[in-house]
């Protein structure tokens, strides 16, 4: 024979007030009262804020290269101000409260390796003397160049298909480096894929 049970039914109003007691107790564990409790966050770095928090100047360009003067490696920085009022651990580690007059880091831009090579020179060489191989020889490539001399721009469809070539910035000098084209002029972007970028495709839907 099952014993009876001793407990009484709760009444309606102690519930709640017992439901509203653990989430108070929740509430103050994980929210913001709980987050003073336990530390104080740890202030951003200012290259970690998102867009719209900071603003960047434009790099100052070399006439000769035409690329930002403190290229190097294919990369350049560029000077970054955080916007008024924002609290940030500067380039120096140092927290500092923003006024938006301050450098609050340097941000990285890609550049291009030049070499002296003007693109303009280039497609003009094909373009008038391309059929005496003069823009092969100015990119260095001499073989090329005498051929093209020998035989007249293989009988004009070797110049020809230089001067597409060139036009399209397909052929560049023969040390690997960049034409120097006006920074911001038309230029020819390449796109590449490495395992990073391949990584940060497969991230989105």
């Amino acid at each position: 024979m099952a014993a009876a049970c001793p407990c009484r039914p709760i009444a309606p109003e102690t519930a709640a007030a017992r439901l509203m007691g653990v989430l108070w107790f929740v509430s103050v564990t994980t929210g913001p009262w709980g987050a003073a409790a336990g530390g104080a966050e740890e202030t951003l770095k200012c290259e970690d804020l998102k867009m719209g928090q900071y603003i960047c100047k434009d790099p100052k360009i070399n006439d000769a290269t035409q690329e930002p003067v403190n290229c190097t490696n294919y990369t350049a920085y560029v000077q970054c101000f955080p916007a008024p009022n924002i609290i940030c651990k500067d380039f120096g580690g140092n927290e500092t409260h923003f006024t938006g007059s301050e450098v609050g880091f340097l941000k990285p831009i890609s550049c291009r390796n030049v070499n002296g090579y003007s693109y303009k020179v280039a497609v003009a060489l094909s373009l008038f003397l391309g059929w005496l191989g003069a823009d092969r020889f100015y990119l260095g490539y001499p073989a090329l160049g005498l051929l093209k001399f020998c035989t007249v721009g293989f009988c004009g469809i070797g110049s020809l298909i230089d001067f597409i070539l060139i036009s399209m910035q397909i052929v560049g000098p023969s040390d690997g480096s960049s034409y120097i084209i006006d920074y911001y002029g038309t230029r020819l972007t390449r796109l590449s894929i490495t395992n990073e970028t391949f990584r940060k495709t497969q991230s989105y839907p």
